[in-house]
């Protein structure tokens, strides 16, 4: 299985080595009968061999980033249709970033249409290179064979999700933690590729771990909200014991600093730069049915302060008439036409640009909650406060790699994960990443009318 895997590992990164090599080519190809002829013609100079090898170089390693951050190279562990579109993502971010280099070297703007068409040549070569890897992935790495041993909750939710992924992972038993841990042990030594643990009683699956970490059989587990708080503990030696230290502030000094900075420096240019969006957007709101522009509401921040946060009103004015705070279902007929808009492109968000800039926002943190609506969580599941260790943020772990109608347990346990790994770096990918998240629809689904909000029994 170990070597298997790490051939697994050599073979996706040769393929996708591969295909970078492809673009890459194409971009030089067009550089050499395009644009450096355009230089030639109007500047008197051109590049030669060590010209071009340097354009590639540098073309090559922005390609490799943007495809790394967006999961372009992922083929086999992402969905055929998440790695193109990332990989789509990465090839225009790319060739816009080419196009003002281009530009630079010719001392003035040039043609944009070879590089308009390239990048259409490039999608096609995506399409039909991910779709060739895609089929001889499955051909070569047939989805493993899972046992899941599950405690009470229900299962329903984790066995569609991993029903979606049938290429890559295949539920054969599902067995209850009653059964017993000898039971439970005999059934994992048969031949399966992993076992799923998925919350089970914290004494039994520690004993589980250590069985099958002794046998090299692989686990895939679901955390609990004290597995992700000692993520980000600092490793300590007493002499000859290893100690972990958690902290009483979930980030540095140093790092608060930087990231206000960083807040404060972006804000400012994303205002200046969306600021005909706004204007457009507050004239279209008003002209439909003369109402407020904006929608402020009360919300959270750090350490529970409270603040208004600005938005621009997607609602009907009468939307919550009663007085009952809610979230926003599928197909809510509150939501004005121009509301409905505005929130799948994401307008509707562009006036936090000013809370951030007022220090009440970050660009990056858990989403800011209504003080009655953590209060009803806070009934069932007393940890959902935690969230408010940091600042509250414009976009957050929990809206990257979740959905608008991903459970409040879940996006306490994927907002803890980014308090406990907080960094700079981490804070950059997150905001690179949060362009991607953009152009997809399920993550500005809402709630449905049945799903549960906050389970009492899910710690």
């Amino acid at each position: 299985m170990k070597h298997l895997e790490a051939a697994k590992r050599v073979i996706i990164l040769q393929m996708s080595l591969i295909g970078l090599i492809f673009h890459t080519a194409v971009y030089v190809y067009v550089w050499m009968n395009v644009y450096n002829n355009i230089m030639q013609l109007h500047m008197w100079r051109s590049f030669y061999r060590n010209g071009f090898i340097l354009l590639a170089a540098v073309y090559f390693l922005l390609l490799l980033f943007f495809m790394g951050t967006y999961g372009g190279m992922k083929v086999g562990y992402l969905k055929a249709m998440d790695v193109f579109f990332s990989q789509v993502l990465s090839l225009v971010f790319v060739n816009i970033i080419s196009y003002f280099q281009i530009a630079l070297l010719s001392l003035g703007f040039v043609t944009v249409y070879p590089l308009i068409l390239m990048t259409l040549a490039q999608i096609l070569i995506s399409a039909v290179w991910i779709f060739i890897n895609n089929r001889l992935y499955q051909q070569f790495f047939p989805p493993r064979n899972l046992l899941l041993i599950s405690g009470e909750r229900s299962i329903d939710d984790i066995l569609n999700k991993f029903s979606s992924r049938k290429d890559k992972y295949n539920i054969v038993r599902c067995l209850s933690e009653d059964e017993g841990e000898a039971a439970l042990e005999n059934e994992i030594v048969k031949k399966y590729d992993g076992i799923v643990l998925w919350d089970i009683d914290t004494r039994l699956r520690n004993k589980l771990l250590k069985f099958c970490y002794s046998r090299s059989i692989r686990i895939y587990m679901m955390p609990k909200l004290p597995d992700i708080m000692i993520q980000g503990a600092d490793q300590l030696n007493l002499f000859d014991t290893p100690i972990l230290l958690t902290r009483e502030y979930a980030m540095t000094i140093e790092q608060r600093v930087l990231k206000r900075l960083i807040d404060i420096v972006f804000s400012i240019i994303l205002i200046v730069v969306t600021a005909p969006f706004m204007i457009i957007t507050a004239v279209a709101i008003k002209l439909y049915d003369k109402g407020p522009v904006l929608y402020k509401q009360v919300r959270c921040t750090r350490d529970m302060r409270e603040f208004k946060i600005l938005k621009f009103r997607s609602m009907r004015t009468d939307a919550e008439k009663d007085g009952i705070a809610r979230l926003a279902s599928k197909n809510d007929d509150r939501i004005t036409p121009v509301g409905r808009f505005i929130r799948k492109v994401r307008i509707d968000e562009l006036p936090q640009l000013f809370n951030i800039l007022k220090g009440d926002m970050s660009f990056i943190g858990p989403r800011p909650e209504r003080p009655e609506i953590i209060r009803k969580y806070q009934d069932d599941m007393p940890e959902f406060v935690f969230r408010t260790k940091v600042k509250a943020g414009l976009a957050g772990y929990a809206q990257i790699y979740g959905k608008y109608n991903t459970t409040p347990y879940d996006k306490l346990k994927l907002d803890l994960f980014y308090i406990e790994n907080y960094s700079i770096r981490l804070d950059l990918k997150l905001m690179l990443l949060t362009f991607k998240i953009l152009f997809q629809p399920e993550s500005t689904e809402g709630v449905e009318e049945n799903q549960i909000t906050a389970i009492k029994n899910e710690r």
